[in-house]
């Protein structure tokens, strides 16, 4: 399986590349797919622009797939993007980008939770000069001690902490610049930081209140293991905000505390070794080898900062890979669009 490349997507037949892209993770969501493409139609339809619908499949086993390629046969707007096994919305997401071709791109969720006809005021607020409208979900359908609650704080946090002022990183429903989505790559659960990752480029970032609807069929995907990968996926958001560019400003300071803390250590017992004649190892053993182990420490540290320093060098120099693998692609526009080996209709 052979991923498709950004650059062999785009170059296809830029020409006729549409205005909005909408593009839709789906996991198992077979009785929800046509009910929101039946809502999402009439929605774009009076935007009067050109646009294309890219349902990402991602590794259902409900027939899912199913559905998609009866709507992708019936409407030539549908693409349909099936991944070779369940990658997570993150990734599924990134495959939507990847293949998008529209100057704005939507995001959102697959379940109904989000109301097609909160669309035109996302892009509406888009064209005042934003790059990234984010929904916010005021009036959340979820229970207030389990879901609204623990979202609430962990909103705040991450507001906090990231300095981007948005009250729900969470939710999925965004209005993207082309040129701001394709330029961030994702992984683990770093779509809810997208904001955040574009604030290192200068995006400006708005937020609307928009509706959230109870899931219309089917079985939340969310639980708590999710919550600690995000808060796991949170702390490396806050390192690469505060320094992807420049580990050594992170590590170096705590290697230099520790190895200036060992240094003075052994200057201090090496100095009482000296006038006193004291036993070191019998006496102060133990302060001895903390002394060691600082030392150790420190150079450790500086070096792991000096690493990532070249790390982060050959990063931003070498060729970005796709975080997914694609089994096929069903699209009108796959014959052009799609390397030699990749299967397609």
């Amino acid at each position: 399986m052979t991923p498709v490349l950004r650059e062999q997507k785009l170059d296809a037949h830029a020409a006729e590349a549409p205005t909005y892209s909408i593009v839709i993770p789906l996991y198992n969501e077979a009785e929800n797919v046509e009910p929101l493409y039946r809502e999402l139609k009439p929605v774009l339809e009076r935007l009067g622009a050109p646009y294309e619908v890219i349902f990402v499949d991602d590794g259902s086993q409900d027939g899912t797939y199913e559905v998609l390629l009866a709507l992708h046969r019936e409407d030539p707007t549908v693409h349909l993007v099936r991944l070779s096994r369940n990658f997570g919305q993150t990734a599924a997401l990134a495959a939507g980008f990847d293949f998008a071709r529209g100057a704005i791109i939507i995001a959102m969720d697959g379940d109904l939770h989000h109301d097609p006809q909160d669309i035109p005021r996302l892009l509406e607020t888009l064209q005042q000069g934003y790059d990234i409208v984010s929904g916010w979900r005021k009036d959340r359908p979820d229970d207030f001690l389990t879901r609204r609650l623990p979202s609430r704080i962990a909103n705040w946090i991450m507001a906090r902490l990231s300095g981007v002022p948005l009250r729900d990183f969470g939710s999925t429903f965004k209005a993207y610049r082309r040129e701001i989505i394709k330029n961030i790559r994702l992984y683990g659960e770093l779509h809810r930081f997208i904001p955040a990752l574009a604030s290192l480029v200068g995006a400006r970032i708005a937020e609307i209140p928009v509706r959230a609807r109870p899931r219309y069929r089917g079985q939340s995907k969310y639980g708590l293991s999710r919550t600690i990968r995000v808060l796991l996926d949170f702390i490396t958001i806050k390192f690469l905000l505060s320094y992807m560019t420049r580990p050594l400003h992170f590590f170096g300071p705590v290697g230099l505390l520790a190895l200036a803390s060992g240094v003075l250590l052994g200057g201090y017992l090496t100095l009482k070794k000296f006038l006193y004649g004291i036993s070191l190892l019998q006496r102060h053993g133990p302060l001895l080898l903390l002394s060691m182990l600082l030392i150790i420490t420190g150079v450790q540290l500086i070096s792991i900062g000096l690493i990532g320093e070249i790390i982060m060098r050959t990063y931003y120099e070498s060729q970005r890979k796709p975080i997914y693998t694609i089994r096929e692609i069903r699209s009108r526009r796959e014959a052009r669009a799609s390397p030699p080996n990749s299967k397609g209709a």
